[in-house]
């Protein structure tokens, strides 16, 4: 790269302007022009060996010597002014030539004021054939006439392929992709096979449309029908990523042409596919409800460029651009479990819609993500079909920015708009996108700008709102009669062969249309899909008793080994010594763990069994409230240690990253991950519960229903910080009425535990089960460091998890009142029972909502058979359990104590919550408030007070 290349792309004139500032006051420009400008004046009078020129002379003003040298050329006349412009010209056309690319296949571009012509660098037609130097900036040598510069620009950058990648700060990333736009896109041409295959691969995508279009007219099929070009670009993609070592293809997309991608990238028979249209198809219903045919997923093996890749397509929802970090997720546990980290061998495609790659902030979200150390995935082609319409809007009134890619600039991620009837520019743009992501492990956007035959779907009239447009569309023909034309008229076909390829085409939809089998394509299951097949759905009797999850001795020790032991030369500050030495006190001497230790002891033990373990979300590596450290830090480097990952012996890593400020994307990522790995125990935890709620389609659209839906089991863990401590509105309820509104046919564990043993067993039950559920926890907060709420080490050496924890401080016969409850609250109620030495009020913990454990909570209530049983929460009445416990309870419960009915979760004023809660014990021991014991409520609001 030329060294001066920044002063060559300056403008001129702006540089002449600064210079005569500085002539007047050398302080009135920038520091760096100072020196540039004193180094010019000193070459101007010193031009060599240190001997001061006479007034008048200098490089400007002395005529240049011809003593000895070669007869002048007409370029060594040109100003170095117009030089100086020429390379302006260049610099604009690389910058801003997409403007004026050829790129929409179907009405004219919007004048973006790319300020092209001549006159905008002082040249003219007069200088055409004018010979410039400049020319060898773009390859044409130092003789080139401006016509044949500027003819050549024209040619690169504004032909049906726009490229911008000029913001671009990384200078080997620069030009090397330069390069590629200057160089390998003007010599583009493929063989006549290829050519023929471009068009085979776009026969298929015409026929699949028209057979679905005459065999189920009217139906919402979502056609492809204006983007067909997108069939033969992710063959070229599958294809050349092959070459370059990719050995699997995980693709995210919507509904538009997700039928088409089935039928002819990932080789779904027509035969299945109709019997979906028909409603013919038996999909295993032994749990579940099925969705709609353009949302399932699918898995197979093809053969691209002599070698086998294993395609995948995520399931989805109609939810636009949900699906994308569930795609990131996914291949980042492929990356970590079967292919050694390779970037080179798992290729993640995310397919766009223009309207939702710019209007839906998940984009920017996973955008951010791709570089982050706990979720890269070695770069995303990302491929938007940009048919210039959402549903019934116009791109004018869909987003602010020129473009719907304008996201990749945040990460210079390189876009390439491309013309969807220019089916080999659409080839080119995605085999230099697959090179890129392969060369660099970075993402890269292709903008293909199509149309969209039919309205939003194929019932749908779309001249009501874009009525010009759409007589145009109507029309235009296809994609596939464009390029057939195209290639006749050049020659590269004869028109034996179109015809020949016409009939084959013809002959083909009859076959599709008559109903002839096809074979499906063999497939081998890869090492997690037969860990999948190993497992089973579960059945109701699986949630009568948790599975044995005790751990034994030996583990106990090899983890607190592990978790209060330094290296040599690690220097920590004087919290986490103090820390260290509680941490030796609990494992070795009272030999009794709360929260965070017994947390990091089921994480060992699962490393200990070789279990991946992930933990991402805000602060998780400290812990919102600096409970866990898994990760300590050196104070004088700030090196990290993580702990967990030195025990001694054969063991997996824990994996914990904090994340960036985003639920929805890492939410989404974290489901992704466990999707793929079911070995794995993979947590996504929330700073706040009352966070969770920004990640609510992940919720509603995946976790819940991703079984009833789709048949895919999940054992993702969410936790979740809840409870009423005086912390406000925002800081004490994750809304646990809403996860179990969603609760249903066993799909999710809902648990608010009150014993780090429980706790740690409900962690490893998650591997133990032969089955996968998502685990929602309302974690702890106040909890973490009360002295009441610790376990002693024989309850993590045998047993398991207790979806009901009974009271062992009453008399069974004097009990005429049970206080039902779960979580925090537990611990309110206990002091009132213990300091009032109330014998006759038990408390019973549920420790597990969902699925409710009926029969044990029975077992527990039996012993007191003449009691009253009364739900208590610290909600309002409107929140919490109370609605979920009715649909379980409601002959059983006498009332409800809770919270009145409120429309904001909590009050803001302190003195206010420790009213509440005072009253909210009072009126569960049926005595006045002010006889109610307070000391752990008021406590733990102050703590909570400080905290904040």
């Amino acid at each position: 790269m030329d060294a001066y290349s920044y002063i060559a792309n300056a403008h001129g004139e702006y540089i002449d302007q600064l210079y005569q500032s500085y002539k007047t006051d050398p302080q009135s420009v920038d520091v760096s022009w100072q020196k540039f400008f004193e180094g010019f004046d000193f070459a101007q009078q010193y031009p060599e060996g240190g001997i001061p020129q006479a007034d008048g002379a200098g490089v400007l003003t002395t005529p240049a010597s011809t003593n000895g040298a070669p007869q002048v050329r007409a370029v060594d006349t040109v100003s170095a002014d117009k030089e100086t412009q020429v390379r302006n010209l260049i610099h604009a056309y690389r910058s801003r030539g997409h403007l004026v690319a050829r790129t929409n296949p179907v009405r004219e571009r919007k004048d973006r004021k790319a300020r092209l012509n001549l006159a905008d660098f002082g040249l003219s037609d007069a200088d055409l054939d004018t010979r410039f130097k400049n020319g060898e900036v773009i390859g044409l040598g130092t003789d080139a006439t401006l016509r044949d510069i500027v003819a050549a620009l024209q040619k690169i950058y504004t032909r049906t392929i726009g490229f911008e990648y000029m913001y671009i700060r990384d200078p080997q990333v620069l030009d090397w992709f330069r390069e590629k736009v200057e160089k390998d896109s003007l010599s583009f041409n493929p063989g006549i096979e290829y050519k023929k295959r471009i068009l085979g691969k776009l026969n298929e995508a015409v026929v699949f449309e028209n057979f679905l279009h005459t065999k189920f007219l009217g139906q919402k099929r979502f056609s492809l029908e204006g983007g067909e070009t997108t069939i033969p670009a992710l063959d070229a993609i599958i294809n050349k990523g092959a070459e370059l070592g990719v050995e699997e293809v995980m693709i995210g997309m919507a509904h538009r042409g997700r039928l088409n991608v089935l039928a002819n990238i990932m080789g779904k028979t027509y035969e299945q596919i109709f019997s979906e249209f028909e409603g013919t198809a038996v999909p295993d219903l032994t749990m579940g409800d099925g969705d709609v045919k353009y949302h399932m997923g699918y898995s197979s093996q093809v053969d691209a460029s002599g070698r086998s890749v294993n395609l995948k397509l995520a399931p989805n929802p109609s939810h636009l651009e949900a699906v994308n970090p569930v795609v990131e997720g996914f291949v980042r546990a492929k990356l970590d479990h079967g292919y050694g980290n390779d970037y080179n061998k798992v290729l993640p495609i995310l397919i766009h819609g223009d309207a939702a790659v710019a209007g839906q902030g998940i984009g920017y979200e996973v955008t951010q993500m791709s570089q982050l150390e706990g979720y890269k995935t070695g770069g995303t082609v990302h491929f938007v079909i940009n048919n210039q319409v959402g549903f019934t809007t116009d791109f004018e009134d869909a987003r602010s920015s020129i473009y719907s890619t304008d996201l990749a600039k945040i990460i210079d991620a390189p876009v390439v708009h491309v013309n969807g009837d220019d089916p080999e520019a659409v080839v080119f743009a995605v085999q230099l996108a697959t090179e890129y992501r392969q060369q660099f492990h970075a993402d890269i956007f292709i903008d293909m700008v199509c149309y969209r035959r039919h309205g939003h779907n194929e019932s749908d009239e779309p001249k009501f709102t874009q009525p010009t447009l759409y007589n145009i569309i109507s029309k235009h023909q296809n994609p596939r009669e464009v390029y057939n034309a195209m290639l006749v008229e050049r020659g590269d076909v004869d028109k034996e062969l179109a015809n020949q390829m016409d009939r084959e085409f013809r002959d083909l939809l009859q076959a599709r249309l008559d109903m002839v089998k096809q074979k499906p394509l063999p497939y081998n299951y890869q090492a997690l899909e037969n860990e999948w097949r190993s497992l089973r759905r579960s059945k109701p009797e699986d949630f009568d008793q948790s599975p044995v999850t005790g751990i034994s001795e030996e583990i106990v020790h090899k983890v607190g080994q592990a978790l209060t032991t330094l290296p040599e030369g690690f220097k920590p500050i004087k919290q986490i010594d103090n820390l260290l030495k509680e941490r030796k006190k609990m494992f070795f001497e009272t030999r009794t763990l709360n929260w965070a230790a017994g947390e990091l002891l089921a994480y060992g033990s699962l490393l200990a069994e070789n279990h991946i373990v992930r933990l991402s979300g805000q602060d998780v590596q400290r812990g919102t409230f600096s409970h866990r450290h898994a990760v300590l830090h050196d104070a004088e480097t700030s090196a990290p240690y993580n702990s967990l990952n030195f025990m001694e012996g054969e063991h997996e890593q824990l994996c914990i990253y904090n994340s960036l400020l985003s639920e929805y994307g890492v939410l989404g990522f974290e489901f992704g991950y466990a999707m793929a790995n079911p070995t794995a125990l993979v947590i996504w935890e929330a700073q706040f519960g009352d966070f969770a709620n920004g990640a609510q389609t992940m919720i509603d659209q995946f976790i819940v229903s991703s079984e009833s839906k789709w048949q895919r089991m999940n054992g993702l863990v969410m936790l979740l910080p809840h409870g009423y401590e005086g912390q406000g509105p925002e800081h004490s309820n994750a809304r646990p009425e809403r996860f179990l509104q969603l609760a249903a046919e066993n799909n999710i564990i809902v648990a608010n535990m009150t014993t780090p043993a429980n706790f740690f067993h409900a962690l490893r039950r998650q591997l133990t089960w032969e089955f996968r559920k998502p685990l929602v926890v309302m974690s702890p907060k106040s909890m973490l460091r009360h002295p009441l709420c610790v376990s002693p080490v024989e309850e993590f050496t045998s047993g398991n998890f207790r979806e009901v924890l009974g009271d062992v401080y009453v008399e069974d016969k004097q009990v005429k009142r049970v206080l039902l409850c779960s979580g925090k609250v537990y611990f309110d109620l206990l002091e009132e029972q213990q300091k009032s030495e109330r014998k006759d009020v038990a408390i019973v913990r549920l420790e597990q909502l969902h699925p409710f454990p009926k029969k044990q909570l029975d077992a527990e209530l039996a012993k007191y058979p003449k009691a009253k049983v009364y739900w208590v929460q610290e909600e309002p009445e409107n929140m919490g359990y109370w609605n979920y416990l009715l649909r379980f309870m409601r002959r059983e419960l006498e009332d409800v104590i809770s919270r009145k009915p409120s429309a904001s979760p909590a009050t803001g004023y302190n003195k206010v919550h420790v009213k509440e809660q005072k009253e909210l014990v009072a009126r569960a021991f049926d005595k006045p408030r002010e006889a109610v014991a307070d000391e752990t409520i008021k406590e733990t609001a102050a703590t909570a007070q400080k905290a904040d």
